[in-house]
């Protein structure tokens, strides 16, 4: 009898196992391959080899880019090399990267930036807030852009209890924002087994200096974050959900949820068209490819458009893919003028007409 209650509970835990293991390669997209879809005229940028995570584009046509991000199971073609932010000014034929300076003072050889924000005063001053990941651990680093001296002037560094593992951000003023905690463990291992068991215990915070909340909660991998044009709507990732979710954003800066999309991607960062309101993502259409990276078996790129996703039919379009084989790893793209600019969690950056 106890022989067989052995047998009995190892089946059991076997049967428990092989189900976990089959939603876990579900939910990383295990099998599925996309057709490739080109746009014209694309370039690779010169200067970034390492990455370009996020990116955010002001007004002007000034992009900040965020490189060199080193992820607990993920690639870094720069191991031993801190992270940077580099500046694009897309009116120009041909853009290049400029690495921004960053003021002394500042831990460079720890900086490990992940997603970005920028945040324009009435005064026309340009904070750009950094998710940043020294030694795995996640703060936020707030800087001042100094155009004239292409710098980043570092204003202070932000660490709360709530902002454990914190993936992207999007600022609501000059010291206050939105930001996401990817998984609820920071530990390399147990965030394994938290992607694995499908737990569902990652969240969206509120932080200001004055007060720090959980918002938004119930997500596998809340990812990248962005707010609707009109400032009603937040937008929200959840890259192993393959969805988007739409909370309304109240006046004492909770949210609620209003509606999911769901696709059949992992859905990274967030962009907005400012004129049109239109969602481009960046996506990763086999997540198991990115995190068992192998050079036989790259992994590829996918870029969506999502238009009128408060209605009850977004158009969702696929404006750009590629098998690895030109971009590897797309988590970013952004709009400006006609044009498209794909960044990537730790390959190069790509530039195309729309």
């Amino acid at each position: 009898m106890g022989k067989l209650l052995v047998v009995a509970l190892v089946g059991i835990a076997a049967a428990l196992v092989a189900e976990r293991l089959l939603a876990f390669r579900n939910r990383l997209n295990a099998s599925r391959e996309v057709a490739p879809v080109s746009l014209p005229n694309c370039q690779l940028i010169k200067g970034i080899e390492a990455g370009s995570e996020d990116i955010d584009i002001l007004p002007n046509g000034l992009a900040f880019i965020s490189s060199g991000l080193k992820y607990p199971g993920l690639k870094s073609f720069a191991p031993d090399k801190p992270g940077e932010i580099f500046l694009l000014d897309l009116n120009e034929d041909n853009p290049r990267a400029v690495e921004l300076r960053i003021s002394r003072g500042f831990d460079l050889a720890s900086f490990n930036p992940h997603g970005i924000s920028t945040y324009v005063d009435k005064d026309d001053t340009v904070y750009l807030f950094v998710v940043n990941h020294p030694h795995q651990k996640s703060t936020v680093e707030l800087f001042k852009f100094v155009e004239d001296e292409n710098s980043l002037v570092h204003l202070k560094t932000i660490r709360h209890d709530l902002l454990t593992s914190v993936n992207d951000i999007v600022a609501m003023g000059p010291d206050s924002f939105y930001a996401t905690n990817d998984h609820y463990f920071s530990d390399f291992i147990l965030m394994f087994l938290e992607m694995f068991l499908g737990l569902t215990w990652s969240n969206v915070v509120y932080y200001s200096p004055k007060e720090v909340k959980e918002v938004a909660s119930g997500f596998y991998s809340a990812n990248g974050i962005n707010i609707s044009p009109d400032r009603k709507y937040i937008y929200v990732a959840d890259v192993l959900d393959h969805s988007v979710y739409v909370m309304e954003k109240h006046a004492n800066w909770s949210l609620t949820h209003v509606k999911t999309l769901q696709l059949d991607t992992l859905v990274d960062n967030l962009s907005i068209d400012p004129h049109t309101g239109d969602i481009w993502t960046g996506c990763h259409p086999n997540g198991m490819k990115l995190f068992h990276y192998d050079p036989e078996n790259l992994p590829a790129s996918e870029v969506l458009r999502i238009q009128n996703i408060l209605s009850e039919e977004p158009v969702v379009t696929r404006v750009y893919s590629d098998n690895g084989s030109v971009l590897q790893g797309s988590s970013v793209a952004s709009i400006y003028e006609g044009k498209l600019l794909i960044g990537t969690v730790f390959h190069r950056a790509l530039y195309c007409d729309l």
